[in-house]
């Protein structure tokens, strides 16, 4: 019976899991978004968000227990230096998973993961919903021309 056996092991075995979900956290640290399967990037969010939470702090301790995770220096300089001063006032859901259509080979479940402080589209849509518009941009006046090219008087109703 699997009773209260509740992570995916994804078809492999555990080191060939463990280095996966490091690699695989490494690229999300360097590029902020992969594609992945979905399930991969269930699994990926539950190994790469404790370490962002352990990032938050930036000491001697937790470098050496992220590097032991990731064994890069370079994601783990990275990871302390810039992801941890962009999130250090969130309290958690450090990343976001967007679906997309499913892979053409073997019909898995593709997604995005990224790491949500750095998705511009998103926080620019955010930023003008919140009515924050560029006030030197210009407006244009849309309206009716008159054949020779000056604007006409707007109807009143």
């Amino acid at each position: 019976m699997r009773h209260r056996k509740n992570f995916n092991h994804l078809g492999r075995n555990s080191a060939h899991r463990k280095a996966m979900l490091a690699n695989m956290a490494i690229s999300l640290i360097e590029h902020k978004r992969i594609r992945t399967t979905v399930a991969k990037a269930k699994a990926l969010r539950t190994y790469v968000e404790p370490l962002i939470t352990k990032a938050k702090t930036d000491s001697t301790h937790f470098r050496r227990l992220v590097f032991q995770k990731l064994n890069n220096k370079y994601a783990v300089t990275e990871l302390f230096r810039e992801i941890s001063v962009k999130v250090g006032d969130r309290p958690g859901g450090y990343t976001r998973i967007i679906k997309l259509e499913n892979r053409l080979g073997d019909n898995a479940e593709m997604c995005y993961i990224e790491l949500v402080d750095y998705n511009e589209l998103m926080l620019a849509s955010k930023a003008a919903a919140s009515g924050a518009a560029d006030p030197k941009k210009k407006r244009t006046r849309r309206g009716r021309k008159k054949a020779d090219g000056t604007d006409a008087p707007e109807q009143q109703d």
